[in-house]
């Protein structure tokens, strides 16, 4: 991608996201994506950082690379691979050696008690508490922040001496006192993983037991206005009394994400009193803070794309806005900010497609398309193949590929989706799923780990067997995991999928991407489970003895067959009728169905078995014969 002039590449790309904890290490990413067929071109990496509370990978605590996916074995070979960020540097230059474009997890939030947060409390909401009261939350609060967080060096002393003498408070806390150089005297060496840690905590605890809290993120409308939940508490290992909120006035989706703290980019109208932003007044600072940042990851790493966390976050109450402002949406200005020095770096934003209102105020694809996104997720991996809502959604969604300026994915498995709650909904269809991936290039694909070998269960499996549950460290309750993550001993279903790419390998090359004849579109009322389409050869190929085009069907219905499907000629579109067809591929093994029976109007399909797929030959004839 690299080479390539700008990000369209990313439109045709099939994504597999991978959670480096699942197996262990980064560089045994490179081990697994060995196994992938070429057609999987694409690597999302979860988050690279150190973690925060209960692990989260998307709660990071520091810029720092993650030491925990350091691979003992490859230090052992090549000692000169001794951290984190170095193996992660290999492991991408590989990968790209393979052919695969890398991409990052670009997150508009931290750790609520980060070192960022702790380091730079300008760049964070912030609030007081009294026992289950919030007291104050006005704007400026984190000035009383940085007057705790200075005391406690002055009292405590330099974590690690980098000047003569502590700078006075107003130039700790200025650009004269670079971030490396703040973040060592507050918390020490970076290398130094066991002593930071303490040291923060320490630091965090000071700033608790006064009553100050970054405020936590939030999710969907109305975004704003939070309070205590008297309802719940932690107490930690330090006997330290941690509480949770909840919005005053929640909507359907509401949620407080009590771990997070998102970045501060506006400022707030009437000095915050109502929890309203002024999003006429963008805080530069924290803007140019955390795009300058992902941009030297980009840079020092080389990833080709990022995928945008909570990109479906839109807090403006009127929706989108007519007149998109410089300051619109962080992980846009992420990509644009990349894209001064890398034209091809891509944007595969994290949106469901939900409808306006819902995840965020306003339309999702308008805000998509506002904040330069490329690329987005879609929400065809939390329904189930048989039911009206994938066939549903899967229209809309080519519908939106055809009419805007963003692409949803094919998704086939996320880590969000993979875990006891979601199982019914690969209990069938998975095959499916596949074949439309790769057989519908003009848009992207996504699949996470585990997908090819995921066991079906109709009844929970041991927490070991899902990829979700190890994007966080939980050592008790029902998520909890105690050992590492295993994959699945589905070998049926590894087959079956095998014989998907093998037989992709021989045409996707071939068949580039094009976009489809639509025979048998996605029905919008659900009432017809059968899809067709067809893909034309490359020009030229006009020999009437060869293939002139492909045709795919697919049973959407797994539970039942489908019978004597009518699918229409495409003549009329290719300037010839019909002359053969002829099925060369299905997803039932050791069945080779019939060819179907010609019409004037098209052809006839006897039977097509339940969630299966076929690949067909057409040909066509001249009008002079």
């Amino acid at each position: 991608p690299a080479t390539e002039p700008n990000p369209a590449w990313i439109r045709n790309a099939n994504v597999v996201g991978i959670n480096a904890r699942t197996l262990g290490a980064f560089w045994r990413v490179v081990h697994y994506c060995l196994t992938l067929p070429r057609s999987v071109n694409a690597v999302h990496l979860l988050p690279v950082w150190e973690p925060g509370v209960v692990g989260s990978l998307y709660g990071m605590a520091s810029w720092q690379i993650n030491e925990e996916f350091i691979d003992h074995e490859l230090l052992s070979l090549y000692p000169h691979l001794n951290t984190a960020a170095r193996q992660l540097k290999a492991t991408i230059n590989v990968l790209h050696v393979c052919n695969r474009a890398v991409g990052m997890d670009v997150i508009p939030h931290t750790d609520r008690f980060s070192q960022i947060v702790l380091a730079q409390p300008s760049l964070f909401e912030w609030l007081r508490r009294d026992e289950v009261r919030i007291v104050d939350h006005r704007a400026d609060l984190h000035e009383e922040v940085e007057d705790l967080v200075y005391r406690f060096v002055v009292q405590n002393g330099l974590a690690q001496p980098v000047t003569a003498q502590l700078p006075d408070r107003d130039r700790f806390f200025s650009d004269a006192t670079p971030e490396d150089a703040r973040c060592r005297m507050l918390f020490g060496p970076p290398d130094d993983h066991v002593e930071r840690n303490e040291r923060r905590g320490a630091l965090v605890r000071f700033v608790h037991a006064q009553g100050f809290e970054p405020v936590p993120a939030t999710m969907a409308p109305p975004y704003r206005g939070i309070e205590v939940d008297p309802t719940t508490r932690t107490v930690d290992s330090s006997g330290d009394v941690w509480l949770d909120y909840r919005i005053t006035k929640p909507e359907s989706m509401s949620r407080v994400f009590g771990p997070l703290a998102r970045y501060k980019l506006y400022e707030r109208l009437d000095d915050n009193q109502d929890w309203q932003i002024d999003f006429g007044r963008p805080r530069v600072a924290a803007w140019e803070y955390v795009t300058s940042h992902y941009a030297s990851i980009q840079e020092q790493f080389g990833f080709d794309f990022m995928r945008g966390d909570m990109s479906h976050v839109q807090m403006r109450p009127d929706g989108v806005p007519a007149d998109i402002p410089d300051h619109y949406d962080l992980l846009g200005a992420v990509k644009l900010r990349i894209q001064d020095r890398l034209p091809s770096f891509a944007y595969f934003a994290e949106t469901f497609l939900a409808p306006p209102g819902v995840m965020g105020y306003g339309n999702e694809v308008d805000h998509l398309e506002a904040s330069e996104a490329d690329v987005t997720l879609g929400d065809l991996q939390s329904v189930a193949v048989a039911t009206d809502e994938f066939t549903q959604r899967l229209r809309q969604y080519l519908d939106i590929a055809q009419t805007r300026n963003v692409t949803p994915s094919f998704t086939l498995m996320t880590a969000d989706k993979d875990d006891p709650r979601f199982d019914s909904f690969y209990l069938a269809g998975n095959e499916l799923r596949l074949f439309c991936a790769l057989f519908l290039p003009h848009i992207p694909s996504y699949t996470a780990l585990g997908f090819e070998t995921r066991d079906p269960h109709p009844t929970p499996a041991p927490n070991e067997f899902y990829s979700k549950l190890y994007v966080f460290q939980v050592r008790s309750g029902k998520y909890a995991t105690a050992g590492p993550y295993r994959f699945g001993t589905n070998e049926p279903l590894f087959g079956r999928l095998q014989r998907i790419h093998r037989f992709a390998e021989t045409l996707l090359p071939e068949l580039g991407n094009r976009e489809p004849i639509w025979l048998l579109p996605p029905d919008a009322t659900a009432g017809r489970k059968v899809i067709a389409w067809a893909l034309p050869y490359p020009a030229g190929r006009d020999n009437t003895a060869a293939p002139a085009f492909r045709m795919f069907v697919a049973n959407c219905d797994t539970v039942a067959p489908a019978i004597n499907v009518k699918v229409p000629a495409i003549g009329a579109v290719a300037g010839a009728a019909l002359a053969g067809v002829t099925c060369v591929f299905s997803t039932v093994p050791d069945v080779t169905p019939a060819n179907p029976a010609i019409a004037r109007d098209g052809f006839h399909i006897p039977r097509i078995g339940r969630g299966e797929c076929r690949a067909y030959e057409m040909t066509l004839r001249q009008e002079s014969e």
